[in-house]
Formats: structure tokens, C-alpha cells, sequence
């Protein structure tokens, strides 16, 4: 099972119950649910707040243990030490030394991955350089904002390559520039074999990259599948037509009413409001 079928997350009835101090159930905070994670996929966790995600992400790291189900990681039990280091994870918040610069802050992290020397050097340097950092790698970390320091968490949980990648709402506080080049590195990662796993309220995010995801209520799952197949309305069909003349769209609409007895909706296929801002910024020149 595990890697042997190419999952590298496999729940089964997954649930997890907190007791109060007489052991008496209290919480149910993960109802048996069933989740399957493949090898190079990005997969998205959803749900409001106390829908579950963060317990999930705490069993899948064997930080806490699953009241009943079924859980394995890589193959294995979560709790076991070689799976934990091939894990990568960002929090929601990362507790940095705000007194260290980026360099020595991943430097302090990589010796307690155990690398050292060239590699540890290597490794470092080409992280700060993936995360946008290497203008500001000299600097004390308690200079930085909110999303540079959101950078250097992701660097962080980059530096012992893992296999598999936990991260919290890892475009919270970025630009749209920033945010987007987050979103083409962990493209890139997943092309590279790496499995992500992601938690966010950034809906529009989670859409940008994930394969899959999930949608938590109440420590159940409630619509789990393909992005591309949940946001299909399959009652509804657009036609896509370059650039008609105004007799030939009159045409066409008049075929379809007289066919179908309904008068279609026309309208100019949009953009994204990210690709506007990303286009509009990296085309006007910096200024002097």
C-alpha cells in the first residue's frame, strides 16, 4: 500500500475525537473521512474555520494520533521518524529570529536537517534565489514584512527537498507579483515529482493550482474531486467564437433561438484580475 500504489496519502474512515479530562468524547473533530493523495499532485484542503483541516494536517504530520481509520504517509505510519524527513511544512504563522538575516535563519534550519558544507550552501543560496529573497538575504528577518517573511518559511520547508509538502495559507500576506511566483514554484515542485498539500481561504489560489481538493464541514468531507470537473455547470454550454461579424453573430444567434427557443447570453470572454495587475506592473517602467 503507500507508495506502492503511487499514493503518498492514504486515510481510510479517518477520524479523530477529542476527550475532555474523564475521557468522555467532546469533539469530533475529523469524522471518517476518506482522502487519496498521489505522487505530483497538488491537492487543496478547504473549509471555513473549525471545519477540520488543521487537525488533518496535524495527524498527517503524526503530531497527533487518530482516534480511529486508517493513516499512512509515504507509504507508512506518519509517526515514523524516516517519513518525518520527507516532509516539508509551513505553518500559518512562522516563528522566525528576527535578529538573523535570511541566510543565517536557513542556515540554522539546514544544520538541523543535518546538511552541511557545499550542500548546505548550495541549498541555501538557490532557495532565497526560488523565493524571490536574494536583494534582501543580508537583511535582520525583523526588517522584513509580513510576505517577505512568508518567503522564508517557504524556503524553509524546502530545504531538506522533501517528497511531500504541508503548507498553510502560503500566499497569506504576499503581493499579487509575489503570490503568483509562489504559485509557479510549487507548480514547478509538483512537474518535479513533489506532492502538495495545501490549506487556504484563498479560493482563487487554490483554483490557480490545485488538481484536486477537498471541502471540509464539520470534519466531514462534503464534495471531494477534480477542479476542473466541480466547477463545470453541466447545464449550461459557451460557444467561443473569434471575432464575428455583426451579420454573422445575428445569423447565429437566430439559428440557436429558432432551434432551442432560447436567446443565448453573449458577452466578451474576460481575464483575471491578477493577470490584468501582473500585466499592467511588469509593463510600465520602474521608476527612476
Amino acid at each position: 500500500m503507500g507508495e506502492q500504489n503511487g499514493l503518498v496519502i492514504e486515510a481510510r474512515d479517518l477520524t479523530k475525537v477529542f476527550r475532555d479530562f474523564w475521557h468522555r468524547p467532546r469533539v469530533c473533530a475529523v469524522n471518517g473521512i476518506d482522502l487519496e493523495i498521489k505522487q505530483g499532485e497538488i491537492f487543496g484542503l478547504l473549509g471555513p474555520n473549525g471545519s477540520g483541516k488543521s487537525t488533518t494536517i496535524k495527524m498527517i504530520l503524526g503530531l497527533l494520533y487518530p482516534t480511529s481509520g486508517h493513516l499512512a504517509v509515504l507509504g507508512k505510519s506518519p509517526r515514523d521518524v524516516a517519513v518525518k524527513a520527507k516532509i516539508g511544512f509551513m505553518p500559518e504563522e512562522s516563528y522566525l529570529y528576527k535578529y538573523l538575516t535570511a541566510v543565517e535563519i536557513l542556515n540554522f534550519y539546514a544544520a538541523l536537517y543535518g546538511l552541511s558544507g557545499r550542500i548546505k550552501q548550495e541549498r541555501v543560496k538557490n532557495l532565497i534565489i526560488q523565493v524571490g529573497l536574494d536583494a534582501a538575504r543580508n537583511r535582520p528577518i525583523g526588517e522584513f514584512s509580513k510576505g517577505m517573511a512568508r518567503r522564508v518559511g517557504l524556503a524553509q520547508c524546502l530545504l531538506n527537498d522533501p517528497d511531500l509538502i504541508l503548507l498553510d495559507e502560503p500566499t497569506s500576506g504576499l503581493d499579487p507579483i509575489a503570490c503568483r511566483e509562489v504559485k509557479d514554484l510549487l507548480l514547478s515542485l509538483a512537474r518535479r515529482g513533489k506532492t502538495i498539500l495545501i490549506c487556504s481561504h484563498h479560493l482563487a489560489d487554490m483554483q490557480d493550482i490545485c488538481d484536486r481538493v477537498a471541502i471540509l464541514l464539520n470534519g466531514n468531507i462534503c464534495a471531494q474531486g477534480a477542479v476542473k470537473e466541480l466547477l463545470v455547470n453541466p447545464d449550461t454550454l459557451r460557444l467561443s467564437l473569434q471575432s464575428p461579424s455583426r451579420e454573422q453573430l445575428t445569423a447565429i444567434l437566430t439559428y440557436i433561438e429558432q432551434e432551442t427557443g432560447q436567446r443565448p447570453l453573449v458577452d466578451h470572454s474576460g481575464r483575471t484580475l491578477e493577470s490584468v495587475f501582473i500585466e499592467t506592473v511588469t509593463r510600465r517602467p520602474a521608476a527612476p
